[in-house]
This record gives C-alpha cells, structure tokens and sequence, in this order.
C-alpha cells in the first residue's frame, strides 16, 4: 500500500489556533511568513496584537511581542542545524526593517515544535552550548543562555487534557484515548474550517484506528453516519 502524503503543516497551523482559542483576540497569525523576496519562510509567526498582553494558554506563556515558530512533521526530526537555521531567521527578522531596532531583540522568541524528543538537539544545548533546559510543563521545555528566550514543545509529550487538538497531531492515536475524545469535541465544532483541517490530517493520518473505531465508538458512527449508511 503506497504511503499517504499528509499535509501536516496546515494541521499544525491550525491546532496552533485552536489551542490559543480562548486568547485569539490578543494574537495575529500568519502562516509560512515571508522573511524577504527570496524564498526563506517562517513555519508560523505569531504578533500579539497590544503589546504587552499576556498569554496564558501553556504553549504561548514564553511569547513576547513576536514569536517565531519552527514546526517539524512526523516524518521529520528537529535537528542541531535547525536550531541554527531557525535563530538566523529570528536575526534576520529583527534586522530586515525599516529603521533601527524597529523591533527589539528582546522582543523575539523563538518555538520549535516536534513530534518526538529530540535528544541530539538536547544534547547539544546543555552540553556544547551549556544552556539550561527546564522543563516547565510535561511536554515543554525552556532553553535558558541563548540570544533568544527559546521553548521546544514535544507532541508526544503533551497533556493530552491541556492540549487537546495539537497533542494528537501525530500518527499514533488509540480508538479510547484519542480517536473518541477528538470525535466529541468535534461534533460541536465540525463546521470550523480551523477544526477540520486538523480533524482531516489526523483521521487520515491514523487510517486503521479510525476504521476500527467506526464499529466501536458512538461518536465516530455519529460523524461518518451517512457513510456508514451508504455501506449498509
């Protein structure tokens, strides 16, 4: 059977909105953020819209005025080069304006967003560079020494009550702990285009599950009723 290619990237942009839903009129987003005429783009980049507003949601408690994210796919690893690759675009950001420190260094920070513990990285950061890493909540980390105040959120590793949508945004997912949860939450919300564009992902993204799933759970017959009457 040939190997689906999923759009994970839309998915996580839109679990990103999902999961500061309560807070959304304190933050602007954009998607893949266009840092010159050449083709170097930002996964995600998040403004808040008055300055100095805080953000409670636990992915977002870090974020200062702008704050860039990196986000790696299932199929992908967050790498040292990475880490690199993703503080030029902080630097670049800062620098690439109209005026002198029109944006503040100390305004800027940066989220890497993975699916599994990136080890190396870890590694690498508290040891070659001796930053101290914190982990402030299961799941999220904060690297302390760098230029830029930097957290790493793992998805695997996150509250699965606290985040709801993006802690499932992988392939993994169980019929009882996952696949009915994201399927009663669903309900009242399957006519958000934020909602669906993850519910997609994620219900192609664990194909068998959810199939499995269509004869055992209430809540996933009720969503795929009409099909499921088409095949009766």
């Amino acid at each position: 059977m040939k190997t689906e290619i999923l759009q994970w990237h839309p998915a996580f942009y839109a679990a990103a909105q999902i999961e500061f839903g309560d807070e959304l009129d304190k933050l602007h987003f954009e998607n893949e953020h266009q840092l010159s005429k050449k083709p170097l783009l930002i996964d995600a980049l998040i403004i808040k819209l008055r300055r100095g507003d805080r953000i409670h949601k636990n992915i977002g408690k870090i974020f200062r005025e702008h704050n860039i994210i990196e986000y790696k796919s299932p199929e992908d690893y967050l790498s040292i080069n990475d880490y690199y690759k993703v503080l030029g675009y902080a630097c670049f950001y800062q620098a690439d304006t109209e005026k002198v420190c029109q944006i503040l260094p100390e305004e800027i920070t940066i989220t890497f967003v993975c699916t599994h513990f990136p080890q190396k990285l870890m590694s690498y950061l508290s040891g070659r560079k001796g930053f101290f890493i914190d982990c402030v909540e299961v799941g999220i980390y904060y690297v302390n020494g760098g230029i830029f105040p930097i957290q790493i959120i793992v998805i695997d590793r996150l509250s699965t009550e606290n985040n709801v949508w993006m802690s499932r945004l992988r392939r993994d997912l169980t019929i009882a702990g996952d696949i009915d949860r994201l399927a009663k939450e669903y309900r009242q919300k399957r006519n958000s285009p934020l909602y669906s564009a993850v519910m997609d992902v994620i219900m192609r993204a664990n194909h068998e599950v959810v199939e499995e799933a269509k004869n055992m759970c209430d809540a996933i017959r009720e969503l795929f009723a009409d099909e499921l009457k088409e095949r009766e």
